[in-house]
C-alpha cells in the first residue's frame, strides 16, 4: 500500500532529510520520500500493517522534528506567513533603537545596561530559533541550522557582542522569510497545474441533467460539456462539434478541431460549441487524473546529485562544528587570544548551514519539472532530468512517431487473383485489429466484410495475423511471417514504390503483397536538427519495417544509423548496441510511441513516449511523456533538462564556493563581521533559492 501525506510544520530541507532517514529505519516500511518543496511525504508498506507502520512512522518523526504533523487532507493556509513578517519587522524595530541608543552614548557596548537594551529585540527575533535549539537537543540533534544559529548568537552575547548577537538572529530570520516565499512561490507554480482538474460534470440521465462530482461517472455515460467548461473524462464525442484549447496538456495554443467520433481527454477547454460525450474511463484513469499522479510523484525520484549531496550534508555539518571547536580551544592553548579565536569560531559556526545547497538542489528540479509539464512534457522525476540533459545518443522508433501513422494504400501486386479480390483477403485478415495499416487496409476495400465470415484469429507481435475465413487459413503480414509458416514470397520486379509491405497468403499459397506508404511527420526534420544543435549527434532509427523502407525515411531525416526488419525483441538488441558505444557519461534516449515499444523504453537510460497519453503501458515504461504527438517536444524536454542541471551546478557552486570565500579567511587572516557570516549562509541560501526559481521559465 502507498499513501501521500501533506506536511505541516517542516521547517527546512535538512529536517527533511533527518526525518526520511529516521524514517527509513523503521521496520516495515518499505519505501518513503520526504519532500521538502512539495511539502508531502510518500510512505510505502505491507497493507495488512500499514496502521502500525504508519503509527510508529508517526512517533519516530516527532522525536526528530517535534512540531511536524501529516494530514491526508491538504491543510490550510493559517497567516504564519504574514505574523513571521511582522515579528521580524519589530524585531529590526528594536533593534535600531537599541542601536541608536547606544551610538548616542546612553550605554556603553559590552555593559549590562547594553545587553539589556538589546534583549527585547533578540527575544522576539531569537526565540523561536532557541526554542527549536533545545526541543533539537533533548530529542538528539545537534548539528542542524537552530542549533547552529543559537550557539553562535549566545556566544557572541558572552563576549558582549550583544548588537552582532541580535543581528545574527534577525539576518537569519529574514533569510528563512524569503527561503519560505521563494519556496511558496515554485510549489504555486506546480499547483497551478492542479486548476485543470475538473470539479463538476454534467451527467445526462433519462433526459435530465444532473451536476455531479467527476468521480460519481461511469463507463459509458453520457456527459454534456458546455462552451467555456473543461472536459472532465475521456470520452468520445456523440453529439455537437467545437474546437478544443488544449494548451494545459500539450503546451501549444492552437485549437484543436472535435467532431463526432473523435476521442478527446479530460483537461482540455470546450471553446465554442456544446459537445455530448460518451465516457470511455473513469475519472481516475483519465488523462487529466494520470498526468496530476505523474507530476505529484516526480518530486519523490531523487537525482544522483541530491543524492550526493544528501550525504554530504549529513557529514559537513558535524565536520565544521568540531573545526569549530578546534578553532576555539587549540589557538588559545598556544598563546592565542580568546575572544579573537571565539568570534572566528562563531563565524565559522554561522557559515557552515549547508541549508542552501539542500534546499537549492531539489528545488531547480522541482522548478524543472514543473517548467517542463506547462510545456507539454511530463519529466517523472530529477534522476530522469540528470539522464536527460546527458543525451548523446537518440534512437526513433518510426511508425507513428517520425511518421504520421496515417497509412494509405499506394499499390496492389497480385500473385494469382485479382487486385479487389486480394485486398479483400487483406482486409478481412486484419478485421479485428487496431493498427494503423489495417485503417488503410479498411479505407481502401469498398465492400463490406462480414465478420461472420471470420473464425478464430491470432495476433502475432511485430509479424502480422493468422486468422481463419471461410474456413481457409490466411496470413496477413510481413516477410517474417510468411517464412514462419514456410509460405514462398514471389517478388515484384515491377513494384517501385516505397512503403510497408503487407503479404498475404491462403492455406500456405501466396497470393500477392500490397504496399502501405506512410507520410514523415512535418516537424521531424527539424526535430533531427534541433537535437543536432544541442550535440546530439548521433541518431538512430529502429523499425520493424522493411529495411528499404527504413533506409529511404532515415535518409529524408539525416539520421545516422537505421536498422529496419526489428521485432521488439530485436530492438532490445540494437539498443544494446548503442548503448555500448556512447561515450563515459552519456545516456542513451529511444522514443517510441506505443505497446509494442514498451520494452525498448523500459531499456533506455531515458525512455520517451510520444503522445503517451494514450498508451498506458508506454506511459508506464517511459521516463518522459510527451503529452503532444509531435518529435518537436524531444528536443523541447532536453532544453530544459540542460538549463536545470545548469541551475543546479550553479547553486552547488554558489553554496560552496561563497562559503569557501568567507571562511578561509575567517580562520588565517581576519576577523570576519558576523554580518557578513550571516550573509554567507542566508544570503546565499536567498540567492540560490532565486536561482532555482528560474528553472520555472525556459522559452
Amino acid at each position: 500500500m502507498k499513501k501521500i501525506y501533506h506536511i505541516k510544520g517542516l521547517d527546512c530541507a535538512h529536517c527533511a532529510m533527518e526525518v526520511e532517514e529516521a524514517i527509513r529505519r523503521v521496520e516495515g516500511v518499505q519505501s518513503v520520500s520526504v519532500n521538502f518543496v512539495a511539502m508531502k511525504m510518500t510512505l510505502e508498506a505491507e497493507a495488512q500493517s500499514f496502521a502500525r507502520v504508519y503509527a510508529e512512522v508517526k512517533r519516530v518523526s516527532r522525536s526528530v522534528e517535534p512540531t511536524l504533523r501529516f494530514s491526508e487532507e491538504k491543510p490550510e493556509t493559517d497567516g504564519a506567513e504574514r505574523r513571521e513578517l511582522w515579528l521580524i519587522l519589530a524585531a529590526a524595530v528594536l533593534f535600531v533603537a537599541a542601536l541608536a541608543g547606544e551610538k548616542l552614548g546612553l550605554y556603553e557596548e559590552g555593559t549590562l545596561l547594553c545587553a539589556a537594551a538589546f534583549l527585547p529585540a533578540y527575544l522576539l527575533s531569537g526565540f523561536p530559533v532557541l526554542k527549536k535549539a533545545v526541543v533539537g537537543l533533548f530529542h538528539g540533534r545537534i548539528f542542524d541550522e537552530n542549533f547552529l544559529m543559537s550557539l553562535a548568537s549566545l556566544c557572541a552575547l558572552g563576549i558582549g557582542e550583544a548588537g552582532e548577537a541580535v543581528m545574527v538572529m534577525i539576518l537569519y530570520r529574514i533569510g528563512e522569510y524569503f527561503q519560505s516565499r521563494a519556496v511558496a512561490r515554485s510549489r504555486k507554480s506546480i499547483a497551478s497545474l492542479m486548476e485543470i482538474r475538473p470539479d463538476q460534470a454534467t451527467l445526462l440521465k433519462n433526459g435530465a441533467e444532473q451536476t455531479v462530482s467527476p468521480d460519481k461517472v461511469s463507463v459509458g455515460d453520457l456527459i454534456l460539456v458546455l462552451p467555456g467548461e473543461r472536459i472532465p473524462l475521456d470520452g468520445v464525442v456523440v453529439e455537437g462539434s467545437s474546437f478544443l484549447d488544449t494548451a494545459a496538456l500539450t503546451g501549444e495554443s492552437a485549437p484543436k478541431a472535435a467532431e463526432v467520433g473523435d476521442s478527446v481527454l479530460s483537461g482540455c477547454i470546450n471553446m465554442n460549441g456544446p459537445l455530448t460525450l460518451r465516457v470511455e474511463k473513469e475519472f481516475g484513469e483519465s488523462t487529466v487524473s494520470r498526468i496530476l499522479h505523474l507530476v505529484e510523484e516526480a518530486g519523490d525520484k531523487k537525482s544522483q546529485t541530491e543524492k550526493i549531496i544528501t550525504r554530504f550534508a549529513r557529514y559537513y555539518t558535524p565536520a565544521v562544528v568540531i573545526l569549530a571547536l578546534l578553532i576555539l580551544v587549540v589557538p588559545p592553548l598556544f598563546g592565542g587570544d580568546f575572544n579573537v579565536w571565539l568570534h572566528k569560531a562563531i563565524g565559522c559556526l554561522v557559515i557552515s548551514c549547508p541549508c542552501a545547497l539542500v534546499i537549492s538542489v531539489p528545488l531547480s528540479f522541482f522548478g524543472g519539472i514543473g517548467c517542463a509539464s506547462r510545456h507539454g512534457v511530463l519529466i517523472k522525476g530529477a534522476e530522469s532530468i540528470e539522464a536527460l540533459s546527458r543525451l548523446s545518443t537518440v534512437a526513433f522508433d518510426k511508425t507513428g512517431t517520425l511518421t504520421g501513422g496515417e497509412f494509405a494504400v499506394t499499390a496492389i501486386h497480385p500473385d494469382i487473383i485479382g487486385e479487389e479480390e486480394l485486398l479483400e483477403w487483406a482486409t478481412a485478415g486484419e478485421h479485428y485489429t487496431d493498427h494503423p495499416i489495417s485503417h488503410s487496409l479498411k479505407a481502401a476495400f469498398r465492400g463490406r466484410i462480414d465478420p461472420a465470415r471470420i473464425g478464430k484469429v491470432r495476433e502475432l507481435t511485430g509479424r502480422g495475423v493468422e486468422a481463419v475465413i471461410d474456413g481457409k487459413t490466411v496470413l496477413v503480414g510481413n516477410e517474417s511471417l510468411m517464412e514462419q509458416y514456410g509460405v514462398e514470397v514471389h517478388p515484384c520486379e515491377k513494384c517501385t514504390h516505397h512503403g510497408t509491405v503487407v503479404h498475404v497468403a491462403m492455406d500456405r499459397t501466396y497470393l500477392g503483397h500490397i504496399v502501405v506508404s506512410d507520410r514523415v511527420r512535418p516537424d521531424a526534420k527539424e526535430t533531427l536538427q534541433s537535437l543536432q544543435r544541442l550535440g546530439i549527434t548521433k541518431t538512430a532509427l529502429l523499425s520493424g519495417d522493411r529495411e528499404s523502407v527504413v533506409a529511404s525515411v532515415a535518409a529524408e531525416l539525416e539520421i545516422t544509423e537505421h536498422y529496419g526488419g526489428l521485432l521488439p525483441e530485436e530492438k532490445l538488441t540494437a539498443l544494446s548496441r548503442l548503448k555500448a558505444e556512447l561515450p563515459q557519461g552519456r545516456t542513451l534516449g529511444y522514443v517510441g510511441d506505443g505497446i509494442n515499444d514498451t520494452p525498448a523504453l523500459a531499456a533506455a537510460d531515458v525512455g520517451i513516449a510520444m503522445g503517451g497519453i494514450g498508451a498506458d503501458a508506454a506511459m508506464e515504461a517511459s521516463d518522459v511523456v510527451l503529452m503532444e504527438d509531435k518529435p518537436a517536444g524531444v528536443a523541447r524536454a532536453v532544453r530544459i533538462a540542460r538549463k536545470t542541471m545548469g541551475i543546479v551546478w550553479q547553486n552547488i557552486i554558489l553554496s560552496v564556493g561563497i562559503k569557501l570565500v568567507v571562511l578561509i579567511p575567517n580562520l588565517f587572516f581576519l576577523n570576519v563581521p558576523i554580518a557578513l557570516a550571516v550573509f554567507s549562509d542566508v544570503g546565499v541560501l536567498f540567492l540560490a533559492v532565486l536561482n532555482a526559481t528560474r528553472a520555472l521559465r525556459t522559452k
